[in-house]
């Protein structure tokens, strides 16, 4: 497989206190399929969106089914179903456990023990498990068969990544003529194009697939199947994580040699920006922070800044607090930038800036930071691994944060330093283009910084240019709360899901 994330309560948890969206018995119902969702199971950002995305949806007045795999470790939801289902010749018993994620929203916990109680979800020691294409096959089915059990006809199934790419492949084909499940449309999410679900031919027949899926236009790849490319092709509206990755992965720097099959289907391909959890990200209710703070009264960062240094060791007086302090939380490998990092070294540590910097990654990288960190205990601190507490304080005491990733499908610390108060400095990419507008008199609303070229000297200058600014108060303040004020909730995005749910039973309705 192709290898390659206390106060005033702020307004979007005033519109949310007016309670769901009423839901009876017509009301539309979305069938979600993915491979991991938190509090189930996490490997990176699409857990996290298939965590708030039902939730989101149920406020909306949609019934929301999320079905995913019953790992390993995964005891939640009591049994309510258990029957036999084949594959390509390939039969177990398969379990289902419901737990409630919301007051119309479900979590359908898919058990196949010989399938999914493994050490890992998709393979060990960097290697894929090699029956992955049966797994994930057989979540598909699975979450489609247990709809049609239960009478619970979706109006739209919606799958993520390569792991869900054979829902719509399934629709258009074994269910085509089904009694329940015919007709349904599809969506599929593309959350980071690098995973392509390659693999040999010869699994069509073990999938219950038609020998005629492997051409050009349905699922073949360079000679192989491609479940991403399934997913694609035969959805009604495929979608990808902010406006400006669907239009990165149309280009070959960014298509992973998918650009073509994305351009193909440009008219039916639309961006929407991931939210962010408001109620876990709010610096106004954060347990983490020394002290609450929000747009109004800022004078608790200045505590969470003090509070940053202590844990990193760095000096915490005058003339510290007033310098500026950049911090990074990220994976430490060349897609987050840290190669352009690496070859700006010596310009990096002669800024009037401290340093902090958190995450784990590449050997290479990490030795370059706690390097960086021993010869300037003064201005660098480095912690190597995850802390999700001093995340928070670090999110919250910067004064700028540090994004310039190669490619970015769409970032979320982007999006918690905006609602902090810290402004982000960040490449021209994916969702980080969607939602940091450069600091330049022409730009009333600005948030951050910005730079195009994927350059040292590109990055260097927007440093610089945020350290100028630093120095003016009035106009630093302003940054800050246009940023605090942005809206990137989950609601934003669900209503904008909501649409394009909308436009796909108006595409299946039109084909009749």
């Amino acid at each position: 497989m192709t290898p390659v994330k206390r106060g005033t309560r702020p307004p979007a948890q005033r519109r949310r206190a007016r309670g769901p969206a009423s839901v009876g018995p017509s009301s539309p119902r979305v069938l979600i399929i993915g491979s991991e969702a938190v509090p189930f199971a996490k490997t990176g950002g699409l857990a996290d969106v298939l965590g708030a995305l039902p939730v989101a949806l149920a406020r909306l007045g949609w019934s929301v089914d999320l079905a995913l795999p019953r790992y390993r470790g995964v005891t939640a939801g009591p049994p309510v179903d258990r029957f036999p289902i084949s594959i390509g010749g390939y039969t177990r018993e398969v379990g289902f456990h419901e737990t409630p994620l919301g007051a119309s929203a479900r979590a359908v916990l898919v058990d196949c023990p010989d399938l999914f109680d493994r050490d890992s979800l998709y393979g060990v020691d960097n290697t894929d498990y090699p029956d992955n294409p049966r797994r994930f096959a057989m979540l598909v089915r699975a979450a489609l068969e247990f709809a049609a059990r239960h009478g619970a006809r979706p109006s739209v199934v919606h799958a993520h990544d390569w792991q869900g790419g054979l829902a719509p492949v399934y629709l258009k084909t074994l269910y085509a003529s089904h009694p329940v499940l015919g007709g349904t449309p599809a969506v599929f999410t593309i959350h980071n194009l690098a995973y392509q679900g390659l693999f040999e031919p010869d699994w069509l027949p073990r999938l219950d697939l038609p020998w005629d899926l492997f051409a050009i236009e349905r699922l073949e790849y360079w000679g192989r199947i491609s479940f991403l490319k399934g997913g694609i092709n035969e959805a009604e509206v495929i979608t990808t994580v902010s406006r400006q990755y669907a239009r990165d992965i149309q280009t070959p720097e960014f298509g992973f040699g998918f650009d073509g099959i994305l351009r193909r289907r440009a008219a039916d391909l639309v961006g929407v920006l991931n939210g962010i959890d408001e109620n876990k990200w709010n610096p106004s209710t954060d347990q983490f922070l020394p002290a609450a703070f929000g747009p109004d009264d800022l004078s608790g960062k200045e505590a969470a800044k003090r509070e940053v240094l202590s844990r990193y060791g760095l000096p915490a007086g005058e003339t510290t607090m007033k310098r500026p302090l950049i911090g990074m939380i990220s994976r430490m490998v060349d897609q987050k930038g840290f190669d352009l990092i690496a070859s700006l070294v010596d310009d990096l540590v002669a800024l009037d800036a401290t340093w902090i910097v958190l995450g784990t990654g590449e050997p290479r990288y990490q030795n370059l930071w706690t390097m960086l960190a021993a010869r300037h205990p003064d201005r660098v601190g480095a912690r190597i691994g995850f802390d999700e507490g001093l995340a928070h304080v670090i999110e919250a005491g910067a004064d700028m944060f540090l994004m310039p990733s190669r490619f970015e499908p769409c970032g979320l610390n982007q999006m918690y330093s905006l609602r902090y108060g810290t402004v982000p400095i960040v490449h021209a990419v994916g969702g980080l283009a969607d939602t940091v507008q450069d600091a330049t008199p022409r730009h009333a609303k600005s948030t951050g910084f910005v730079f195009r070229e994927y350059t040292g000297s590109a990055l260097l200058a927007a440093l610089q240019r945020a350290l100028r600014l630093f120095q003016d108060r009035r106009r630093w303040r302003t940054l800050q709360m246009a940023g605090m004020r942005q809206d990137n909730s989950w609601d934003r995005s669900a209503r904008e899901y909501v649409k394009i749910y909308e436009r796909a039973l108006s595409h299946a309705q039109s084909r009749g």
